[in-house]
């Protein structure tokens, strides 16, 4: 029944159908689950329970004359204060010039509205004189299309709960659902579209956020064992004694974070189960001696082994690091696109017959061409810049290869467990000893010539400066200063004694290279850049990095760009060149100045920020949640990830009790796949 066509549904025409389609409802199930992303409720609650920003109804009485004042043509400001209980609360009312002759002091009023909880003030979208009604109902707010009008759309959905309810099933077992206290699917589904009291509707949700949570979950741990099950004979036997001279030969020693990933990294290398892992670390934290020991480690075992980088001087920088760590213990062999013809044919044909032991390059390594002898152990460094299917290939590259890929994006514990819920995850959350952290400091643009002269200082010193700035060029709506002038301003005002350099996304990727290489051999003292400087280039003579309007940044990024400095022995520098208007502009300034620790900023820039934003919502492949909220709900999403962990265990699916739950699984199988590649 609920899987009939929508315009079954009492009061939908062909033309509704039409647009409702639009929206993406075409089966009566669709509408059913089509939930309000607000609710507009007139029922006055005290000021001490409002939000910051909520749609908020509040009763008070007008204690002065409203005063009105006009701006542009036809539009109008009315204010007024109103006695709220004990407090003074400022309403103000846009184009509603007419409501100065209807309200009067000592009239009592109640106005809805956007609560300002920081100034006490309410912006009024509707008011009536007289006081509210408290009893009138909850009313769902849907997201629409022009084409749609929200009456419509909830006589519809009422039409659609009368006559199609009793088919919606139950889903949860009831051991689940007593656990928690949670309502049935039935009576849940009304109250998310029609609900009765506030509290009822925070247990719907309660229970559609466990719902949603639990499915995700399964999905993803059931992926991630078939995954695991899908390739044995994989284990890799490696040579403990070679392993222990080659970390031995290093001039550091291992961090306890670095030696627990490897671990882990190393346990799974002997599995006959193929690895699929996420190695997560901040810049600097010493990842690179990590994925090392592992390639190491394939190769004792008689396989190849390949490192995979976003862009080629990144490239050539891990193959001059990796060949100075093994020294003569490896062949090591770096192809990227700009090695063409003969030098090209001979290290394909190395790699062919098994001469070379680890391949470092770009995408190039995915080429058609590349064929290795027996390709064991693979490194994807910085994943989330590479496209789904590049990945895919180059893991079907080889006999089922084990997998690594590394990030230095720290990513926030609720985030890994959903967006990698497939994946295992290492985390190195301890930086070397001896390495200095960066000294941030925030400054208001007012000490631009400060920073101009400190930088100047530096370069003085012989070190070098990177200068960050949000645009390309001039755009007329945000006032920012863009890269193409900040670099004419700098040249004018250092050159020719300091050389300037310019770097941005829309030049092609041969002059990016070139200008990164002239920066990183020392040719260039001042690199100015948008943020296409982001990934991890080694400069370790660069010890100052300038971002100018730093609040148009997330925490993250300002972190990831920080992480370009400090590389070398000495004292780094972050300046924030920043006028945040916004609280939560400054409060970003604020932590960047106090902490250094990625992993504690990527979970405060999920809190200001929320998941979206993240790493970009094309990128991350995060599931959109109907109800639920990834930082919000973040204990419910434990709960439910805990839970999926115990249900597979007991193999509890093939039980009647979850039964409904398994048939969802089995039919939404290829959703899961989507989510995950």
């Amino acid at each position: 029944m609920l899987s009939q066509p929508i315009s079954e549904v009492k009061g939908v025409g062909e033309k509704l159908e039409t647009h409702l389609h639009e929206l993406g409802l075409y089966t009566v199930e669709d509408l059913l689950f089509y939930f309000p992303y607000r609710y507009d409720s007139y029922e006055v609650k005290p000021l001490t329970e409002l939000a910051h920003n909520e749609h908020a109804t509040i009763e008070g009485e007008v204690v002065s004359e409203p005063s009105l004042s006009f701006f542009g043509r036809k539009k109008s400001r009315l204010t007024m204060t109103l006695q709220v209980d004990q407090f003074a609360v400022k309403a103000v009312m846009f184009n509603r010039a007419f409501a100065k002759k209807q309200l009067q002091p000592g009239d009592t009023v109640t106005v809805t509205g956007k609560w300002d909880q920081q100034r006490l003030q309410i912006t009024v979208s509707q008011y009536k004189k007289g006081e509210s009604k408290s009893q009138e109902p909850i009313q769902p707010v849907y997201s629409l299309k022009e084409s749609v009008t929200l009456k419509t759309l909830r006589k519809i959905i009422k039409a659609a709960l009368d006559n199609y309810l009793d088919h919606v099933q139950e889903i949860l077992p009831e051991a689940i659902r007593e656990s928690y206290k949670l309502p049935d699917r039935k009576s849940a589904l009304r109250q998310m579209h029609y609900p009765e009291n506030r509290v009822l509707l925070k247990h719907a949700k309660r229970r559609f956020i466990y719902e949603e949570f639990l499915l995700f979950q399964l999905k993803m741990q059931l992926l991630r064992k078939k995954h695991k099950e899908a390739t044995t004979g994989n284990a890799q036997d490696y040579d403990n004694n070679q392993l222990t001279e080659f970390v031995q030969s290093f001039p550091f020693e291992l961090t306890s974070a670095q030696k627990k990933a490897l671990a882990e990294i190393l346990a799974d290398l002997k599995n006959p189960h193929r690895m699929n892992r996420l190695l997560q670390g901040d810049v600097g934290s010493g990842k690179t001696a990590v994925a090392a020991i592992g390639l190491y480690a394939s190769i004792t075992s008689g396989h190849q082994g390949s490192l995979m980088v976003p862009t080629e001087i990144l490239a050539e920088q891990h193959y001059q690091s990796l060949s100075e760590m093994f020294e003569d213990r490896a062949k090591i062999a770096l192809l990227t696109g700009s090695i063409k013809g003969k030098r090209r044919r001979e290290i394909l044909e190395s790699v062919r017959t098994g001469q070379v032991d680890i391949l470092i390059g770009t995408h190039a390594l995915i080429q058609e061409e590349v064929v290795f002898h027996d390709l064991g152990f693979v490194i994807v460094d910085e994943q989330h810049r590479f496209g789904v299917n590049q990945r895919r290939i180059l893991r079907d590259k080889g006999l089922h290869p084990d997998v690594l890929f590394m990030t230095a994006t720290p990513i926030p514990r609720t985030l890994a467990i959903t967006a990698f819920g497939d994946m295992d995850v290492s985390v190195i959350d301890e930086m070397p000893a001896g390495r200095k952290p960066v000294e941030t400091y925030w400054v208001k643009g007012q000490m631009t010539n400060r920073v101009l002269s400190f930088i100047q200082k530096e370069i003085g010193k012989g070190h070098q400066a990177y200068v960050i700035c949000p645009l390309i060029e001039e755009s007329d709506q945000l006032d920012i200063q863009n890269a193409v002038d900040l670099h004419g301003q700098l040249a004018s005002i250092y050159e020719p004694d300091i050389s300037v350099g310019l770097m941005h996304g829309r030049l092609h990727n041969d002059e990016k290279e070139e200008v990164m290489k002239q920066f990183a051999g020392g040719d260039l003292q001042v690199l100015v850049s948008t943020t296409v400087v982001e990934v991890g280039v080694n400069v370790p003579n660069a010890t100052l990095m300038v971002i100018y309007d730093a609040e148009r940044f997330g925490l993250s990024q300002l972190h990831q760009l920080r992480g370009r400095v400090g590389r070398g022995a000495e004292q780094s520098y972050c300046i924030l060149l920043a006028d945040p208007k916004g609280d939560v502009g400054k409060e970003r300034m604020k932590i960047m100045t106090e902490t250094t620790d990625g992993f504690e900023l990527s979970e405060q820039d999920l809190k200001l920020r929320g998941p979206g934003d993240f790493f970009g919502r094309k990128q991350s492949g995060l599931p959109e949640f109907k109800v639920g909220d990834m930082v919000h709900d973040y204990r419910a999403l434990e709960t439910a990830r805990r839970d999926a962990s115990d249900i597979i265990h007991h193999k509890s699916l093939e039980t009647e009790a979850y039964k409904a739950i398994n048939d969802i699984l089995n039919s939404d199988e290829h959703l899961a796949g989507e989510v995950l590649d």
